[in-house]
């Protein structure tokens, strides 16, 4: 028997749903590049509901339960007394969400005597040591691609908020006016211009093809160039850095990983590169903004406008600035979370323990860490011997507060 401890955030304030705006959503069998969508042997659940909260339990009770598998689900995350750190002690699994991290550090690496799987239910796994995970031989994997589409459709509407100034226009209407003049003044056609991603894989070549039809100029910059007719296809203008991309770009969305190259690549420096009044969005991970940086940026008026629901530490506290800054389009951490997502991440994380209880291999593309290296997808998106500075100032963090 396995003791399977996850870490999911809380149920709605009004409790959990007992129904839903929709009656269905679409089936999702393949991805854009061909990967098929998770594949279990079964579900538990139906598709569109709300598993990522503490109620939902990823739909995975019975399936463990009916194994012999023990469950412990918590909201309980941070700090030495909560929950998840009495749970972790004789842990066998640890699931949690990019929306809600469970902050794996080398510290509580080394109190889960009994540690063998963690996972990601979703994207990233920048909130796990892996360095400590590969010293410890434990594997870790993640449900790619599972919420990518996601993403990409939150960035757009987030560029569109922000250009067209919708939210400020909005809270017009809630307050019962009609400033027109006040919801146009900082309001602009996203047509014609330049429009840039920071890293162009799964996410931002999706964010680049949902942009193309808005007849913007795109252009990219990434490690790895995108094949010849990829760029013709969507007259693609190639960076060869980032600097060279944001001098030319009035918007900027972010979308690569988050690792010691990228920690704070948008701080005082590479903001003050971009042009006056360009916006920057950031759905990939809030460290690779300088926190206090952008909050400049914005009263100074060199950024026109901010968005992202990416912060640091997760959940962010109440009086982060970025809550209050000017001209900003900030949301939790859900792009990533939607219904439809959630079912695919939910059936992908019960194929990952079918497969890692029967001892069978676990899909390549989900693979991070096995066998104390990297592995899969971890080893093109991630480097050996870097620990996740994010999970230890995470563990400070929580200690203070």
């Amino acid at each position: 028997m396995a003791k399977v401890v996850c870490v999911l955030y809380d149920d709605p304030v009004d409790g959990y749903p007992p129904k839903y705006a929709r009656d269905d959503i679409p089936k999702i069998d393949r991805y854009p590049d061909g990967q098929t969508a998770p594949t279990p042997s079964a579900i538990d659940f139906k598709p569109g509901e709300l598993l990522g909260s503490v109620s939902g339990e990823l739909g995975l009770r019975k399936f463990l339960e009916e194994a012999g598998h023990e469950l412990v689900v918590t909201a309980d995350k941070d700090g030495a007394n909560s929950e998840f750190e009495k749970q972790l002690v004789d842990a066998d699994v640890v699931i949690s969400q990019p929306f809600w991290p469970a902050y794996m550090t080398k510290e509580r690496f080394d109190k889960a005597k009994n540690l063998k799987l963690v996972v990601t239910a979703g994207i990233g796994s920048d909130h796990t040591d892996l360095q400590a995970a590969m010293d410890k031989n434990v594997t870790v994997a993640e449900v790619t691609f599972c919420n990518s589409i996601s993403v990409a459709e939150h960035v757009v509407m987030m560029i569109l908020s922000l250009v067209r100034n919708y939210i400020p226009s909005y809270q017009w209407v809630i307050k019962g006016g009609w400033n027109i003049a006040d919801c146009v003044e900082r309001s602009y056609d996203l047509e014609g211009m330049n429009v840039g991603t920071v890293a162009s894989g799964r996410i931002g070549l999706a964010v680049l093809r949902r942009l193309a039809p808005f007849d913007v100029n795109l252009h990219y910059y990434d490690k790895h160039r995108l094949p010849k007719e990829v760029e013709q296809e969507l007259n693609l203008t190639y960076h060869p850095n980032v600097e060279s991309m944001v001098k030319v770009c009035d918007v900027v969305t972010i979308n690569c990983p988050l690792h010691p190259e990228t920690e704070h690549l948008f701080n005082d420096e590479m903001i003050g590169k971009m042009k006056r009044g360009s916006y920057l969005i950031n759905t990939a991970r809030g460290k690779i903004a300088d926190r206090d940086a952008v909050v400049r940026a914005l009263e100074s008026g060199q950024l026109a406008g901010y968005a992202g629901d990416v912060w640091f530490p997760q959940p962010a506290p109440r009086d982060h600035p970025w809550r209050t800054m000017p001209h900003h389009g900030m949301t939790p951490h859900i792009s990533g979370t939607s219904l439809s997502a959630q079912t695919r991440y939910a059936a992908g994380t019960r194929e990952i323990l079918e497969d890692f209880f029967a001892g069978k291999p676990i899909r390549d593309e989900y693979l991070i860490v096995e066998g104390g290296k990297l592995a899969g997808t971890g080893a093109h998106s991630y480097t050996a011997g870097d620990a996740t500075k994010g999970s230890e100032e995470a563990a400070k963090y929580q200690k203070a507060s």
